[in-house]
């Protein structure tokens, strides 16, 4: 069997962890080829192997039978290895086009050739269905956007090998069937594709062979057609997991939060991103904010949060109006917010665990005397929460949590939020980019949290999740909620419907 990539025997340790165990990674020419795994399984320290960002300690890799030394990512790209982080690595003030082209700038004598660089992107872009706007810069584009822009980079460099690491997390679900075409349409033109993926649904669905990771170590390859789901499932995390959420029937209690006629204008174009929306969340409720991403969601969830400032309209938590309050005073009101980049609001990537765990509350008398944090309180309250929400690391509090497998930051994010015990939770995103596990954990923690009397204004672009956790639906489009629905008596169909604005509800 001929094999375009073959890691052998692949071992990568860090301090107190073994990323990579005797890990063997064989791909064929032209095929789509998923790696899954747990957070934390190795699969991306395995592709940053490939790809040249780390050394493996142990382990041979070939490029089509012959043995290669790759020391860092343009060894990868001379070797035609592409790569789309799980975060994007974009220069966030320059365009779309700069980014595309930075390091394989075409130039005569010195100078950039700017018309034949847009030329060929807007081919590139056409071909592959991957619409952008050149001369946008990254910071103002949606992460759906970003994302092209990624994948574009990688086609630009006329890249054999594809390596996409969790490329789904990020985008709807018409991105994401957009995706699977173009990923098809790649291997038809003989690249080939490594997928690491959470999702079992899009292995299903797009790859023909799959590669589990556990712990480290390689649980074996399988062909993906005569595998089943739940096997998969199995095979990755160790035990069998319950696909479906389980949530009793409970009467919602009284109005907790109520937003009435909140508009904010989007800082860019002057537009009203959120259009005169009201809503509530009562006790014993999960709301859903459903909808395709860049409907006026983030901006939605940036002025109830405090992150940007409300243009009109009215906020209410718990019967005090907190239109105008700051971040800390909505903190201390009894709100938690799990936000959609977890890596841009939610943590200083730079500081331990510890100190991310404390970030809402390290000035309150538990952690801090005469204005001197107490830093074995500190250590002590972040190992509760580490060993109460199974957060996984190799220096437990002391990790840097730049260092962490993005589930597990996600996991010490939404441990904080909860265990500040807030009335109403929002929760952007909460599963993005995480394993069948971790997304198991998280529903039935916020599930409980429901249980518990607390109101969850929940905003999800994953249908299943949508779906599965609501007892109510807004869906949100340009801006308006353009209908409320029961997930009880409503389909997935109907709820597309709404969000490609196709259809509108009339008490909307």
């Amino acid at each position: 069997m001929d094999y375009i990539i073959e890691m052998c025997n692949i071992t990568k340790k860090f301090p107190g962890i073994i990323a990579n165990d005797d890990v063997t990674l064989q791909v064929k020419k032209g095929e789509i080829h998923a790696i899954l795994g747990e957070n934390g399984a190795g699969k991306s320290t395995l592709m940053s192997i490939l790809f040249g960002m780390y050394q493996p300690d142990d382990g041979v890799i070939k490029i089509n039978g012959g043995k290669v030394n790759i020391n860092d990512p343009n060894d990868a790209n001379r070797l035609g290895i592409g790569m789309v982080h799980q975060h994007f690595k974009l220069v966030q003030n320059f365009t779309v086009l700069e980014n595309i082209i930075l390091g394989v700038e075409p130039t005569t004598r010195g100078f950039l050739k700017r018309d034949v660089a847009r030329k060929r992107v807007l081919e590139l872009s056409e071909k592959y269905g991957l619409k952008v706007d050149p001369d946008a810069l990254v910071e103002d584009i949606t992460v759906g956007m970003q994302q092209r822009v990624e994948i574009l980079k990688m086609l630009y460099r006329n890249n054999e090998i594809l390596i996409f690491d969790e490329p789904t997390a990020v985008l709807t679900p018409q991105e994401i069937e957009e995706l699977m075409k173009i990923m098809r349409g790649l291997v038809k033109e003989g690249k080939s594709i490594l997928f690491i993926t959470h999702k079992l649904n899009e292995i299903k669905a797009v790859a023909d062979r799959c590669t589990v990771l556990r712990k480290g170590k390689c649980i074996g390859t399988v062909n993906v057609a005569d595998t089943t789901k739940e096997e998969l499932s199995e095979m990755m995390v160790g035990r069998k997991v319950d696909l479906v959420v389980e949530k009793k029937e409970i009467e919602p209690g009284d109005v907790i939060f109520d937003v009435q006629n909140l508009t904010v204008k989007n800082k860019i174009s002057g537009k009203n991103a959120v259009n005169n929306v009201s809503f509530n969340v009562r006790k014993n409720e999960i709301v859903c904010v459903a909808g395709v991403d860049g409907n006026g969601q983030s901006e939605l969830v940036y002025a109830l949060t405090g992150l940007a400032p409300a243009d009109s309209g009215k906020i209410v938590l718990n019967g005090n109006d907190i239109t105008n309050a700051a971040i800390r005073q909505r903190n201390e009101s009894g709100i938690g917010h799990i936000p959609e980049d977890r890596q841009r609001y939610g943590l200083i990537l730079d500081y331990n665990l510890g100190y991310n765990l404390v970030l809402q509350n390290y000035f309150t008398k538990r952690f801090t005397s005469r204005g001197f944090l107490k830093y074995d309180d500190i250590y002590d309250y972040a190992d509760e929460l580490i060993n109460k929400f199974d957060i996984r690391t190799g220096q437990g509090a002391k990790t840097m949590v730049r260092s962490m497998s993005g589930g597990n930051q996600q996991k010490a994010i939404i441990a904080r939020e909860i265990d500040r015990d807030p009335d109403l939770l929002i929760a952007v995103q909460p599963t993005r980019g995480l394993d069948v596990g971790a997304i198991e954990y998280i529903h039935k923690r916020l599930v409980a949290e429901r249980d518990e009397g607390k109101g969850i204004l929940l905003v999800s672009l994953e249908l299943d999740e949508v779906m599965n956790l609501s007892d109510r639906i807004l869906v949100m489009y340009e801006g308006d909620i353009v209908a409320e629905l029961d997930p009880k008596s409503t389909t997935v169909q109907e709820l597309g419907l709404y969000m490609a604005g196709s259809k509108r509800s009339s008490v909307a």
